[in-house]
C-alpha cells in the first residue's frame, strides 16, 4: 500500500466529516430543529455527493454524521449508530452507482440516501419513538417524511455541488 495515497484519503476523510459536522452545527445554530427533527433538511448532505468522486468521503460522511449527531444533536446512543450506518450504506452505494448516470446526473447515487435514512430512520422511529404497536402505515409515514427531506437535499444542493465539482473541473483535486 502506498503511505501517501493513504495519508491523502484519510485527510480528505477527516475533512469530509469535519465539514459535514459543521455544516450541519450551523444550520442547527440558525434554523434549530431543522437539522435534527424528523423532517429535516440537513444540508450538510448535500456533501454525500463527495462519495461519487472519492471512496475516502464513505468514512468522512459517517463519521460526519456521528460526530454530528452525538456532540450536536445530542442524539440517544441507538440515533448515532443507526444514523451513522445508514449514511455509511448509502455512501458505499452512491460509490458504487457513481457511473450510472442519465443526462450527466448520476440519479440513482443521488436516492440512496433517501432509501437507507427512509427505512432505517423510518423504522428507528416506529419502533422506538412511536408509542403502541408498529404500524406499517405508520412506518410510510415516518420513512417516508425522512426520504422526502433527503431527496430535497440530494436533488437542489446535491446536484448543485455535483455540477459545480464536474464544470470546475475540481473533481482531480477530490479523488
Amino acid at each position: 500500500m502506498n503511505i501517501n495515497r493513504h495519508n491523502s484519503n484519510l485527510a480528505k476523510g477527516a475533512i469530509i466529516a469535519a465539514l459535514y459536522a459543521t455544516l450541519t452545527y450551523g444550520q442547527e445554530m440558525l434554523f434549530p430543529g431543522s437539522a435534527s427533527a424528523a423532517v429535516q433538511f440537513r444540508a450538510s448532505e448535500a456533501l454525500t455527493v463527495l462519495a461519487l468522486f472519492t471512496p475516502a468521503a464513505i468514512p468522512g460522511l459517517t463519521v460526519g454524521c456521528a460526530i454530528s449527531n452525538l456532540v450536536f444533536m445530542g442524539a440517544l446512543p441507538l440515533d448515532v449508530v443507526l444514523g451513522s450506518f445508514a449514511t455509511f450504506l448509502a455512501a458505499v452505494c452512491m460509490n458504487k452507482l457513481r457511473d450510472v448516470t442519465f443526462k450527466g446526473i448520476p440519479f440513482a447515487a443521488l436516492v440512496m440516501p433517501a432509501v437507507f435514512n427512509g427505512v432505517i430512520i423510518g423504522l428507528e422511529i416506529e419502533i422506538f419513538f412511536i408509542e403502541g404497536p408498529f404500524h406499517f402505515v405508520s412506518f410510510l409515514t415516518q420513512g417516508g417524511f425522512v426520504a422526502l427531506g433527503e431527496l430535497g437535499v440530494c436533488f437542489t444542493l446535491g446536484v448543485l455541488l455535483y455540477r459545480v465539482i464536474k464544470n470546475k473541473k475540481i473533481e482531480k483535486y477530490i479523488k
